[in-house]
């Protein structure tokens, strides 16, 4: 370990023209550097994690990982700057993605993130006492409720047709959290409130997906967003939240049964949410869709899960050829478990949770989630997620893209909702302990 950390320190004193600002570096100096950079993690990788982690007596989130690697290892994670361009975010989000994806490549050092990346969250922590005793929180972008043992997670961007941003992504988590963590819940479920946006007033939307633009402004990160999504609340849907308890003998997390309900439309990140439940109730005129490719990113983890359920040539027909898929139509059924017409979806839900309640779902479930994506599988690909998807992210055609999405006119008939909405990014209000029905 010394003699790995000497050599950083070598890397770091020797390559000050390097970084941390790249944008000045000619591409063939840019893609030496990074060479390096990823040769490096490669052969570093537990030990850097292991200065960074104290021998993996702490752990760290992925925020705090990449801000101490930054402190300890500027050449290897350039620090942010005050007021810094955006080719040198850029530059610094690709750097993290070389770093995060060595860390990640590693069994040792990436299996413990993993694991570190399923422990509930401060702000939940502090929220679950009020909860336990109220059944109530509400966000600026999530409502939780919880209903003779069900806790009802809406999403409630009304606004902006749930479309996803770093805010939604944090409010999330600690839903899913609370959901987990209260032992008075026994089964969840996600939905999509009713919005005001224009386009679909007084409609219930599961979700439109990225926030583009957010992402053209910046306000999209690769480790706030793009990975913490993946890592933090949907990789707990499926394998549940850490805990600290008497019986983890049993097993390391805490893990509940997950049910779906979809109005209107699940697009992009919303799609990619549906392999993560066990169980999904779409509304008949409801349809779901996954135009990362056309948009020029990657759907998050649906490269990995959509295939498993749904098969090798549908998945591409989505992901690669951006299929939109209709509720009604016959290969729905992979994605989705019950079809129902809109005005239906409320009872089909409360027996889907009537269901799910049995004592043997959770051990089940556990199993299946285990056989069908264990912790091995879903590591090596989020390895490689974390570069490719830093480099698509900052992408010119990506911000071309986004660019054009985020300045459409709404009475364009062509766009897809996401692209036709004047999309904010609210302020964060604090947490509040009323009945859910909107943002605030």
């Amino acid at each position: 370990m010394a003699d790995a950390v000497a050599c950083a320190g070598e890397f770091n004193a020797s390559d000050t023209e390097w970084a941390p600002r790249q944008r000045t570096a000619d591409a063939t100096t840019a893609d030496r550097v990074r060479r390096l950079r990823v040769a490096f993690m490669d052969r570093h990788a537990d030990e850097i994690y292991d200065r960074l982690t104290d021998g993996r007596s702490t752990r760290p989130r992925l925020a705090e990982l990449v801000a101490a690697a930054a402190d300890t290892f500027p050449a290897l994670v350039p620090p942010a700057y005050p007021a810094e361009l955006r080719a040198d975010r850029a530059d610094r989000e690709i750097d993290q993605g070389i770093f995060l994806r060595g860390v990640l490549r590693s069994p040792v050092a990436g299996g413990h993130l993993l694991m570190s990346m399923l422990q509930p969250t401060e702000r939940a922590l502090r929220l679950l006492p009020a909860f336990r005793r109220t059944g109530l929180v509400q966000t600026t972008s999530v409502g939780l409720e919880r209903r003779d043992g069900v806790a009802h997670l809406t999403m409630c961007r009304d606004d902006c047709l749930n479309a996803e941003d770093n805010l939604q992504v944090d409010d999330m988590e600690t839903a899913v959290d609370l959901a987990l963590l209260d032992p008075a819940v026994q089964v969840a479920v996600v939905r999509g409130g009713t919005m005001t946006h224009p386009r679909h007033r007084g409609r219930r939307v599961f979700s439109s997906g990225i926030n583009l633009k957010a992402l053209h402004a910046g306000e999209i990160s690769l480790v706030d967003f793009l990975l913490r999504r993946e890592l933090g609340y949907i990789s707990k849907l499926v394998r549940g939240v850490l805990v600290d308890r008497d019986d983890a003998w049993r097993s390391a997390t805490v893990e509940k049964p997950w049910i779906a309900a979809v109005d209107t439309f699940a697009i992009g990140g919303g799609c990619q949410l549906l392999p993560a439940f066990d169980h999904v109730i779409a509304g008949a005129d409801a349809y779901v869709s996954l135009p990362a490719a056309q948009e020029g990113i990657i759907p998050g983890v649906s490269n990995l899960r959509l295939g498993r359920v749904a098969g090798a040539r549908l998945a591409r027909q989505v992901i690669l050829g951006g299929r939109r898929i209709r509720a009604s139509e016959p290969d729905a059924r992979l994605l989705i478990d019950e079809v129902v017409e809109p005005h239906e979806i409320d009872a089909a839900v409360d027996r889907a949770a009537d269901a799910l309640r049995a004592p043997a779902v959770v051990p089940n479930r556990r199993m299946l989630n285990l056989a069908e994506e264990p912790l091995e599988a879903f590591r090596v690909y989020v390895a490689e997620f974390a570069l490719q998807q830093a480099l698509r992210v900052h992408a010119e055609d990506v911000s071309d893209k986004a660019a054009r999405f985020s300045g459409a006119s709404s009475a364009s008939p062509s766009a897809s909702p996401l692209r036709t909405q004047p999309v904010g990014t609210p302020e964060r209000s604090s947490d509040t302990t009323r009945k859910p029905g909107g943002t605030r």
